[in-house]
């Protein structure tokens, strides 16, 4: 491969011993010099290298999503999308809409409704969604995908009856009068919908996922950290619709795929583990759930929610269970990726960490969204990680601050705590739960606001600058999965990953600039994958 000479760019390397260069040049997808043009013409320029101008834009490392779900961006390309709806009425006129091209019998799935957003009406009932889509089951998942809604006819597909086993964790909401079930599921109770619910085709799946793909690609990322199996059909399935997209095609966007622990039997079966692949598709780490979601009073709290006092939350698997799973998984030399919202959650999951020797890889704490104290000091290991979603202050406030009151909101999203205690942070976006725009998420981290408010922020103490929040996405994504050696920085022997903007990141004064700024060009391995 002719080398390619990527210059005349504002290029921010992010690695302290040359932070800010001109050009970089590329062969075989790595990098192999960088500094000034005039330099970098003169000893590369000659015997047919490609010179590419960036025309004065800013670049940056490649950005790294740590933490999100392809498949439900997929999903959501592909089933009703109701993301950002604000009031009952119009929820239930998407729902009506789409029915009216559905068969009877045919489900009707969707996602990405929050109630909290509503400025008008509360969550749908059954005889709502009954009233809107009379001749086909519905399931909708709540934007969290811990909450669900169903209509009688999925109830009755079911096999729904008073005495019939709920999954651990999980809960059919009913009727205090009626006994009846409203249409809402929690947790693990919507398995006993799921299960008589039709697979997509493979080809569907294979199409969603490609047009995910290139959609993060145009957002600015080169890599993704993303959580699928168990909705793309089992561990096989799953690694044969990336490795196809990625290896063959060569869609371009490196994947690194965390494995829920219902797949560890057979990823041992097929002698895979954290590492295993190259750099364009790997296996991560074991997913396991700790607890549940602030909306709907499932994350594991040490103290009652303060708009409930009755109630602290939910923890998905007993202490027995949880030191069982992660036995299992350090007895494969396998790290784990824990959903920890709650604070007590997180000390749940740290009190079996403790009791385990590490391994090549960095467990993970995915969301750690409530943190004391005393367990900021126990995250500070160096084999442990904290993947963040800056974007989740977005979507939370102001109602968060009901649900677990003034005092705990310090220890709520305590990024700049984390970052100051030495904690490695990586930041992603849990899409489809929050946009995959890493732009938005990195503005979110440094604003602590939405797009559009204009107040100091939610917990302001807690705001980065757009330097810390960049780099959670670019260093703090590649310490995720334990190639800060290859990504992370603009340096001589990495990766070939950089995003290009329209504006300079570096030099805003106004953090709201972020919200204008577009991506000009992503380029991975050397390519360029999206040019705007």
């Amino acid at each position: 491969m002719s080398k390619t000479i990527f210059t005349n760019g504002k290029i921010h390397t992010l690695d302290l011993t040359l932070p800010l260069v001109e050009a970089v040049v590329v062969e075989n997808g790595r990098i192999i010099d960088l500094g000034s043009h005039h330099d970098m013409v003169l000893q590369w320029g000659r015997a047919g290298a490609e010179i590419i101008d960036m025309q004065g834009r800013t670049v940056s490392p490649g950005l790294i999503d740590s933490h999100l779900h392809l498949s439900g961006v997929a999903f959501n390309l592909l089933d009703l999308d109701l993301t950002g709806v604000r009031t009952k009425g119009e929820m239930l006129r998407r729902i009506e809409s789409r029915a009216k091209t559905v068969a009877p019998g045919t489900w009707l799935v969707g996602m990405g409704w929050d109630e909290n957003l509503f400025t008008e009406g509360t969550i749908p009932t059954i005889e709502e969604l009954d009233y809107v889509a009379p001749h086909c089951p519905i399931y909708l998942k709540r934007i969290c995908h811990h909450a669900f809604l169903v209509n009688s006819k999925a109830i009755e597909m079911s096999g729904y009856h008073p005495s019939i086993d709920i999954p651990v964790g999980g809960t059919v909401v009913l009727d205090p009068l009626s006994k009846k079930p409203t249409g809402l599921l929690l947790e693990s109770a919507s398995k006993i919908v799921t299960k008589n619910m039709p697979d997509k085709t493979y080809d569907e799946l294979k199409s969603g996922l490609r047009d995910a793909m290139n959609f993060a690609v145009s957002k600015g990322l080169t890599s993704v950290h993303t959580n699928d199996p168990a909705y793309l059909g089992g561990l096989d399935q799953t690694y044969q619709l990336y490795d196809e997209l990625l290896n063959q095609e060569q869609v371009g966007l490196r994947s690194n795929l965390l494995i829920d622990y219902p797949f560890l039997k057979r990823l041992k079966e097929r002698k895979m583990h954290a590492g295993f692949g190259n750099e364009i598709l790997q296996i991560g780490a074991i997913k396991i759930f700790a607890d549940g979601a602030f909306g709907r009073r499932t994350a594991l709290l040490s103290e009652p929610y303060q708009d409930d006092p009755n109630q602290y939350g939910d923890a998905m698997l007993s202490q027995d269970a949880l030191y069982e799973i992660v036995k299992e998984a350090r007895d494969f030399s396998m790290p784990i990726a824990v959903h920890t919202i709650g604070d007590q959650a997180l000390e749940n999951v740290l009190d079996i960490l403790d009791q385990f020797p590490t391994v090549d890889h960095r467990d993970r704490i995915i969301h750690t969204s409530l943190v004391r104290p005393d367990l900021v000091r126990r995250l500070e290991d160096r084999s442990r990680i904290a993947d963040i979603q800056p974007r989740f202050v977005v979507g939370d406030y102001p109602w968060v601050r009901e649900r677990v009151g003034e005092v705990r909101e310090q220890y709520l999203y305590a990024w700049k705590t984390l970052l100051s205690a030495g904690v490695l942070c990586a930041g992603g976006s849990d899409a489809p739960v929050e946009p995959v725009d890493p732009l938005l998420g990195i503005h979110a981290a440094v604003t602590r606001r939405a797009p559009g408010e204009t107040h100091q922020g939610w917990n302001a103490k807690e705001k980065l600058s757009i330097l810390e929040a960049i780099k959670l996405f670019t260093i703090g994504g590649a310490y995720a999965t334990n190639e800060e050696h290859i990504k992370g920085t603009i340096s001589r022997g990495k990766l070939a990953d950089m995003t290009i903007y329209s504006k300079n990141l570096m030099t805003m004064e106004n953090p709201d600039e972020l919200l204008s700024t577009e991506i000009e060009m992503t380029i991975i391995n050397g390519e360029i994958k999206y040019q705007k």
